[in-house]
């Protein structure tokens, strides 16, 4: 009668505790959703079942149904491609964060290399981001470079800084 198998039951899966918690992290990350601008919500990627499901919850004014389609989403959100790169694309919206100052630190370096280095660090920073008008860059570093050199504040290094900050998102938005 000694059965030495029920010793060492089987792994069956998370428990039901943890299904609980993740079903809650990711009903968190839903209601992050909510309080995203349109524009933010087009840089997620996103399928259109959850972005539907993100509209129709911002028109829900009742508590306990707000909270009912909150589930849905978490729901939608579980059965999306990449729930942790959602979170990482959601969490560079959010000012304190650390991905937030990562790129805000790496476009001030690309800025300020730019106005030192002139075009070839913008040729190295359209290796890094493929997607940027080489024109429009080019146009913006040399303004910023004039600036500087004149010792005139009309306001083109923040210029080049806003462009290269949202070519940088880009980038890391697509996963680069």
């Amino acid at each position: 009668m000694n059965d030495t198998q029920n010793d060492h039951p089987e792994y069956s899966g998370p428990s039901k505790s943890q299904l609980k918690r993740d079903m809650h992290q990711l009903q968190g990350l839903g209601k992050r959703m909510l309080d995203l601008s349109n524009d933010q919500l087009d840089t997620l990627p996103i399928s259109g079942t959850l972005r539907a499901a993100i509209e129709e919850s911002r028109r829900i004014r009742q508590n306990e149904a707000r909270r009912r389609h909150l589930q849905y989403i978490g729901k939608i959100i579980r059965q999306e491609d990449d729930p942790e790169g959602l979170t990482r694309a959601i969490d560079a919206f959010d000012a304190g964060s650390e991905e937030h100052t990562r790129r805000h630190h790496l476009a001030e370096r690309w800025r300020d290399r730019m106005i030192e280095e002139g075009d070839s660090a913008v040729g190295e920073f359209l290796n890094y981001c493929s997607t940027a008008d080489i024109q429009h860059l080019r146009n913006l570093a040399r303004n910023a470079r004039r600036d500087m050199q004149n010792e005139k504040n009309t306001g083109q290094p923040r210029k080049l800084f806003r462009y290269l900050r949202e070519c940088i998102d880009d980038v890391e938005a697509a996963g680069h």
